[in-house]
C-alpha cells in the first residue's frame, strides 16, 4: 500500500516510468514488459504498510526495515554530547524505506549534512555520506537517528521538524532507494539484537530503556 505521503514523493516517477514502458511497448512487447516491471518495482518500493507498536513503555524499536550490520559502543557529538551503543541498520532496495520514530517526545534536533553516496554496508558512510540527523528527547530520554544516503539513493524526505511531537512507530521521514540507519542510544540502554537480525520499523524492537 502507498500512503499520501509516499505517493506525494513518487507520483512523477511513476508517471515517467509508465511513459517509458509504454515507449517500449511500442518499440517490442518484450520490452514493455520490462517497463512494466520497472513500474511494479518501484510501487512496491513506496509502500508504506501500517505496524504494530511494540506496548512495552521501556521499548526502543527500529527506525527502519532491513538488517542490522552492526551493534557497537560509539560517541554520538551532536545530540546526546557523548559515547553512546550505536545500532547500524542496511536498507536494501526491497526493504519498506520508510522510516518511524524509535520513541515518542519531542523533536529537538534536526542537521542535513551533505556529503559523498558510498556503499551503505560500509560504516564509514555514516560520516562520509549525505545525511540527516534527528535528535528526540522524551523527558530527559534521548536517542539519536542518523538517515544516510547510499550508493543509489540520493534523497533523505523529512517529515517532521524541530519542535514537532512524535509517537513512538510513527511516520518521520523516508529514503530513497538502498541506504542505511543508525541509532545512537545511551550507554545504559540494553541492546535486543545483534549483526544479522532482519528488523521492521516500528514494530522490532531493538533495546530498552534502563
Amino acid at each position: 500500500m502507498i500512503s499520501a505521503r509516499t505517493w506525494s514523493e513518487s507520483w512523477f516517477l511513476h508517471l515517467i516510468l509508465l511513459g517509458v514502458a509504454a515507449a517500449l511497448a511500442w518499440w517490442h512487447p518484450v520490452a514493455g514488459m520490462v517497463g512494466l516491471l520497472l513500474v511494479a518495482f518501484n510501487i512496491n518500493f513506496f509502500r508504506d504498510p501500517e505496524r504494530q507498536v511494540p506496548a512495552d513503555p521501556r521499548a526502543i524499536v527500529s527506525p527502519a526495515d532491513g538488517k542490522v550490520v552492526d551493534v557497537c559502543t560509539a560517541r554520538e557529538e551532536k545530540f546526546l554530547g557523548g559515547e553512546a551503543k550505536r545500532v547500524g541498520i542496511f536498507l536494501n532496495v526491497f526493504d519498506v524505506h520508510v522510516n518511524r520514530a524509535p520513541i515518542g517526545g519531542e523533536v529537538k534536533f534536526s542537521e542535513h549534512v551533505p556529503g559523498k553516496f558510498l556503499n551503505a554496508l560500509r560504516a564509514e558512510s555514516a560520516f562520509q555520506n549525505e545525511h540527516q540527523i534527528l535528535g528526540l528527547q522524551d523527558g530527559e530520554f534521548r536517542v539519536t537517528v542518523r538517515l544516510i544516503a547510499g550508493t543509489i539513493a540520493r534523497r533523505i524526505c523529512m517529515w517532521t521538524k524541530p519542535g514537532a511531537r512524535v509517537g513512538r512507530g510513527e511516520r518521520i521521514g523516508m529514503i530513497r532507494y538502498g541506504s542505511r540507519a543508525e541509532i545512537y542510544v545511551p550507554a545504559s540502554c540494553e541492546i535486543a539484537v545483534k549483526p544479522g537480525d532482519r528488523v521492521k520499523g516500528g514494530s522490532s524492537i531493538l533495546g530498552y530503556r534502563k
